[in-house]
């Protein structure tokens, strides 16, 4: 049985569009499917969800997008990182890091560090 895909919070997907995007252009599907690969389907980005992120991005000045074919001959906006975008990417990966590694620390914390009964 496959494991559910969860659910990406706003701060995460956009850290995750940062990130696929440093390897350069890509557009919207693209993106997707790279989120989807590298998870091994554990993170599934819907549509509803992945176009208002790389709007809003856009808008921070994060990346810029322009119109191209894509690999099927399809007219396909292509979205890629600015310099600020990358800046963002490092800043929100170190809080990401960050994050992760506390939450594993609670996770893995030994019993002796039980929380005290009242």
């Amino acid at each position: 049985m496959p494991a559910p895909h969860i659910d990406v919070l706003r701060g995460t997907l956009d850290l995750l569009i940062l990130k696929a995007l440093s390897y350069g252009t890509a557009h919207g599907y693209a993106v997707a499917a790279w989120i989807e690969k590298v998870t091994d389907d554990t993170l599934s980005i819907e549509e509803g969800s992945l176009y208002p992120a790389l709007h809003r991005l856009e808008e921070r000045g994060w990346i810029e997008a322009e119109w191209g074919l894509s690999a099927n001959n399809r007219r396909a906006k292509f979205y890629g990182l600015t310099a600020r975008g990358r800046k963002q990417l490092g800043t929100e990966s170190a809080s990401w890091t960050r994050f992760a590694r506390a939450i594993f620390a609670a996770l893995e914390a030994p019993a002796h560090l039980r929380p005290a009964a009242s």
